[in-house]
C-alpha cells in the first residue's frame, strides 16, 4: 500500500471509468473532492453509490458536466441532481445491489473508500458502513482508500487488507456525525403505539430519525429484545445500558448487534468501536429475507411518504419526484411477516408539516408503490394502531380512516364511499 497525496491517489480515476463512493458516516469526501478538482481533465466518469453525507460537489456546477451520478439511493444532497437529466437513480432493493457489482452489470472500476488504520495483521475496517461497501471493494479492479484514525474498527466482516489496496491517503478528522433530535408530542404518541406492539423476546429492525427513537424510548420495560436491522443510531444505547437488549432470544448471531451500518453521535462510534457485540456485515447478509425471519417475532418498522385507502405504500417518491430510495423496507418487512410471531409495521404522522393526510384516497400520479399492499400489515399514527392484514379493500379503507387526522376522515371516507359504493 502506497501512501500518496489527495492529487496522487486520485489520478489513479481516468476518462469512462465507474466509480463506487461509500456512502453515509464513512462517505470518503476527501478523495471525492480531490476527484472534482480533476474535472476539466475528465470525461465520462460515473458515480455509483447510496446514501452519501457531504455537499457532493459532482452534483454541482460545473462537475456533472464530468460526473454522472447513478444513485441506489437519494439523499438529500443529491436529490436535485437525481431528479435531472444529469443524475438518475436505480429501483433496487439494499438486499441486491451487491448483485449488479458481482454480475458486472455495473462493473466497479475504482472503489474510494474510507477506513481505520491498519492492524498488526495488515486489516484495515470499513468502519460503520459495510453496506454495499464490501462488495463494491470486493469486486473493484483497483480500491482507492482514505486512513482515518476516527473511524471506529467494527467486528464482522468489513475488512480490507493493505496488499489489496491501490494507494491511500491519511485524514485525521472525525466522521459524520448525526446527533439525536428532539422527540415532538406527536412522535412520542406514534412511539407508545408502536412499542405496544412489541413483545418481549422480539428481534428488531428500525431506521434513524425521531419516530424510531420514539419506539425504543418506550421499551425501557420490556426484556431480552434483540436487534437484526439494517442500520441502528443512538437510540438502542440506554436500553442496552439497562438490560433491555440481550439478544437472548435470537436464532441468527445469538446475542450480537447484527446490522450492516449505523450512524449517529460519537457515543455511537465509541461504543461500536473494537465491540465483539457488534456484527457489522454486508447488506446481502442482513437484509437477507430468509435469514430475517429465522429470528424470533421480528418486529420491522419503517416509514412511509403516503398510503392509499387499499394499503399501498410510497416510501420513496412525492408523485414523480425521485425523494429517497427503495432501500431495505421490502427486504424486512417480508422478513418480519415470515418470522414466527414477527410484525412488520409502518409509522408515520397522519399529516404533513403542511397538513396533507398521509392516509389518501389514491396515491399520487406517478408515484411509486414501494411496498404493496399484499405486504403491508400494521399501520400506526398519532391516533392509534390498524392491522390490514386479511382484511378486504373496504375494510382497510375503513380502519386507515379511523387512524387518519380527524380533519381528513370525512373527506377519506366521501372517498372510500365513491370507489367501493358501485361495487355493493
Amino acid at each position: 500500500m502506497r501512501i500518496v497525496s489527495v492529487e496522487e491517489a486520485v489520478k489513479v480515476v481516468k476518462s469512462g471509468d465507474r466509480i463506487f463512493f461509500q456512502g453515509a458516516a464513512m462517505t470518503p469526501n476527501e478523495l471525492i473532492d480531490g476527484l472534482c478538482n480533476r474535472h476539466n481533465e475528465l470525461k465520462r466518469v460515473e458515480i455509483v453509490s447510496i446514501h452519501t453525507e457531504g455537499d457532493a460537489k459532482y452534483t454541482q456546477e460545473p462537475y456533472n458536466k464530468t460526473f454522472h451520478l447513478n444513485s441506489c439511493f437519494v439523499g438529500g444532497n443529491v436529490r436535485k441532481l437525481v431528479n435531472t437529466p444529469n443524475g438518475d437513480y436505480i429501483p433496487i432493493f439494499l438486499s441486491e445491489i451487491h448483485l449488479l457489482f458481482k454480475r458486472d452489470i455495473l462493473p466497479i472500476d475504482v472503489a474510494f473508500v474510507q477506513v481505520s488504520p491498519p492492524d498488526k495483521h495488515g486489516f484495515c475496517s470499513l468502519g460503520v458502513s459495510v453496506d454495499v461497501a464490501l462488495p463494491a471493494v470486493r469486486t473493484a479492479k483497483k480500491i482507492v482508500v482514505q486512513i482515518n484514525p476516527s473511524v471506529p474498527r467494527t467486528h464482522g466482516t468489513g475488512i480490507v487488507h493493505i496488499d489489496e489496496i491501490e494507494c491511500a491517503i491519511e485524514v485525521d478528522r472525525p466522521i459524520h456525525e448525526h446527533n439525536p433530535g428532539t422527540i415532538s408530542d406527536i412522535e412520542h404518541r406514534i412511539g407508545q403505539h408502536v412499542a405496544s406492539l412489541i413483545e418481549d423476546g422480539a428481534t428488531l429492525q428500525m431506521g434513524i430519525g425521531s419516530i424510531p427513537d420514539a419506539v425504543l424510548a418506550n421499551l425501557n420495560n420490556h426484556k431480552d429484545l434483540g436487534i437484526h436491522t439494517e442500520m441502528f443510531s443512538d437510540g438502542v444505547l440506554s436500553l442496552l445500558e439497562k438490560g433491555v437488549i440481550t439478544g437472548k432470544e435470537k436464532a441468527v448471531k445469538r446475542g450480537k448487534i447484527v446490522s450492516c451500518f449505523a450512524v449517529g453521535s460519537r457515543k455511537l462510534y465509541d461504543f461500536i468501536d473494537d465491540n465483539p457485540i457488534c456484527d457489522f456485515r454486508d447488506a446481502a447478509y442482513t437484509n437477507d429475507t430468509a435469514r430475517i425471519r429465522r429470528n424470533p417475532k421480528v418486529t420491522a418498522i419503517n416509514s412511509a411518504i403516503e398510503i392509499d385507502l387499499t394499503g399501498q405504500v410510497c416510501a420513496d417518491t412525492i408523485g414523480s419526484y425521485q425523494f429517497s430510495g427503495v432501500g431495505g423496507q421490502m427486504d424486512f418487512i417480508r422478513g418480519a411477516s415470515l418470522s414466527n410471531g414477527g410484525k412488520p409495521i409502518f409509522a408515520m404522522s397522519s399529516t404533513t408539516k403542511k397538513g396533507v393526510s398521509k392516509i389518501a384516497p389514491f396515491l399520487k400520479t406517478g408515484a411509486g408503490v414501494t411496498t404493496t399492499r399484499a405486504h403491508v400489515h400494521y399501520v400506526a399514527t398519532e391516533f392509534g394502531v390498524v392491522n390490514l392484514f386479511g382484511k378486504s379493500l373496504q375494510q382497510r379503507a375503513q380502519a386507515l380512516i379511523s387512524i387518519a387526522h380527524p380533519d381528513h376522515q370525512e373527506t377519506l371516507g366521501k372517498a372510500a364511499y365513491e370507489r367501493f359504493n358501485g361495487r355493493k
